[in-house]
């Protein structure tokens, strides 16, 4: 028997009713009272969009993306609601199907071109893609519809930074923090923005949210701070002697935990020392790669600093804590304060003394000595793809007459090494301008140091070996990608961190070839008489 317009309408009603309540348990996480729901009105109704979207967004939540795409594309077969086409977008994304889920993002707006999210979320996806241009359109056009949207402003000031333009990179943040104060990312990255353009004093209280970008070597967020259960200490009693009363409590020994990678490290140890003035007695959490470098060149000096493995299990040896790398605020850093006189690095003697055998022993030994580096490590960050250059794209420079190149490459990744034929046997003579690999002989960053101390020269990209040859004093170019880390500053070639090291900036966002014939020019002006070698062979 037929159903009766009444009977059907109560139905309806009654699924509408039943969905109003799946979608509130949804956006309230009771996922098994949304599918029990969900069920109930399939059954009755086998094309409910409704219903098949939130199966959909079940299945995405609990991994299974191929079942969420035949939920949406029925549903959407049925009805292609805008709203429907953004799901999908993010169901494509969780596939991998980056070209399937931009072409949803714009069925949808052809839908409706006002949708708010379907900008904002096309924007995002060509900002991961590094389509920069593009996604401050489609950002834009978000802000129209939604101009109090903190999220697109932070990412629209993103884009803007990466593309050189600071002032309007902070115009965004800051608009971002007005809208979301508790935004740490737009907090971060105005922090990016200010230390590039100068302002320490300003920017220091906004990098202490810098974890809220952390990421492991394999690219996952690190999401908390560095912290122990040990009062904070952030400055206080500098200049000040250690008996003598400051109205604060009179800590004696400060523990100093590491966080980031081995060029922060390599950065900012040099407080080390300087907190020696103010604490008896200072440790240091250190990296097990540059603990032996730090013995040689900072324990042997200061025995007050102590170096550890591992976070102490019992902290009753210590009395407060501050993180690495927020010394600089500790100590209110500005550009024209920033502890850079001497070396504070330096290497072994013995150690220095065997690579420089090596390497007198050497065919090449009256030639200037190079030490090369042209990728950086941490393949699963996304600023190493603009950082690293490839082997074939630094190979040219190889061929520069007069040169030993000694390479200090290491990297997590196979793809970042010298094809072996660049490498020949450093013994024979049948290449007169080889690249000496020993990188495998290198196991800590004190073996890098006493390699990097017979050598003339380091060229380098944007990495820990940068640092620790700036740190030692030795003649450092730095290959610097456009619009760079903030530690570089704006419009400078050369470093208020490290007095020998020397900028070459990229003149546009990837120009690499630019770089490489400045250097090259640089390189022919450096070693003019090549017969008079730097290094004097022993």
């Amino acid at each position: 028997m037929p159903t009766s317009p009444a009977a059907s309408s109560t139905l309806s009603d009654d699924l509408s009713r039943l969905h109003d309540r799946a979608v509130e348990a949804y956006q309230a996480g009771r996922f098994d009272e949304v599918q029990a729901l969900a069920n109930r009105i399939l059954e009755h109704n086998a094309a409910h969009v409704g219903a098949l979207h939130l199966q959909g967004l079940l299945a995405l939540a609990a991994g299974h993306a191929e079942a969420a795409r035949t939920s949406l594309e029925r549903a959407i077969q049925i009805h292609p609601a805008p709203v429907f086409y953004n799901t999908l977008y993010a169901i494509q994304l969780r596939l991998g199907d980056f070209t399937g889920a931009l072409d949803s993002l714009r069925q949808g707006l052809a839908i409706d071109p006002d949708f708010a999210a379907l900008h904002y979320n096309l924007a995002l996806t060509l900002q991961h893609h590094d389509c920069l241009e593009d996604a401050a359109v489609s950002y834009r056009r978000t802000l129209e519809l939604d101009p109090d949207n903190s999220a697109a402003h932070n990412n629209l000031g993103r884009i803007r930074g990466d593309l050189g333009a600071f002032d309007e990179a902070e115009r965004h943040y800051r608009r971002a923090l007005e809208l979301t104060p508790a935004n740490l990312i737009a907090r971060n990255n105005l922090a990016m923005v200010l230390l590039a353009t100068g302002r320490y004093a300003e920017a220091w209280p906004y990098f202490e949210d810098r974890w809220i970008s952390f990421r492991h070597a394999d690219g996952r967020p690190a999401r908390e701070p560095v912290r122990v259960p040990l009062p904070r200490w952030a400055g206080e009693g500098l200049g000040v002697g250690i008996d003598q009363p400051t109205g604060r409590v009179a800590y004696r020994n400060l523990l100093v935990l590491d966080e980031q990678g081995f060029g922060d490290s390599l950065q900012f140890v040099r407080y080390l020392p300087l907190l020696l003035e103010r604490f008896p007695r200072v440790g240091y959490v250190c990296p097990p790669a540059l603990r032996r470098l730090y013995e040689q060149s900072l324990c042997a000096r200061w025995p007050g600093l102590k170096l550890l493995d591992a976070v102490p299990v019992e902290l009753n040896d210590w009395d407060c804590y501050c993180p690495l790398m927020s010394l600089p605020m500790a100590f209110d850093t500005q550009v024209n304060t920033i502890p850079a006189g001497r070396p504070y690095l330096h290497a072994d003697s013995k150690q220095a003394a065997v690579w420089r055998a090596r390497l007198d022993a050497l065919p090449t030994r009256r030639l200037p000595r190079v030490g090369i580096v042209w990728a950086g490590g941490h393949s699963g960050l996304a600023v190493d793809r603009l950082r690293s250059l490839t082997f074939g794209q630094i190979a040219p420079l190889l061929t520069l007459p007069h040169i030993h190149w000694i390479s200090l490459q290491k990297t997590d990744d196979p793809s970042k090494l010298a094809t072996p034929t660049a490498c020949p046997d450093p013994n024979q003579n049948a290449n007169p301008h080889p690249l000496t690999d020993w990188s495998a002989d290198l196991t800590d960053f004190a073996d890098t140091a006493a390699l990097i101390a017979n050598l003339d020269l380091v060229i380098s990209v944007d990495t820990s070996v940068a640092h620790l040859a700036a740190a030692m004093g030795k003649p450092v170019w730095l290959l610097n990608r456009f619009a760079g880390c903030w530690r570089w500053l704006q419009g400078r070639d050369d470093s208020p961190w490290y007095a020998s090291l020397r900028l070459f900036t990229q003149p546009r966002r990837g120009d690499w070839g630019d770089v490489l014939t400045r250097v090259a020019t640089a390189l022919q002006q450096r070693f003019a008489n090549a017969a008079t070698p730097l290094q004097n062979p022993r």
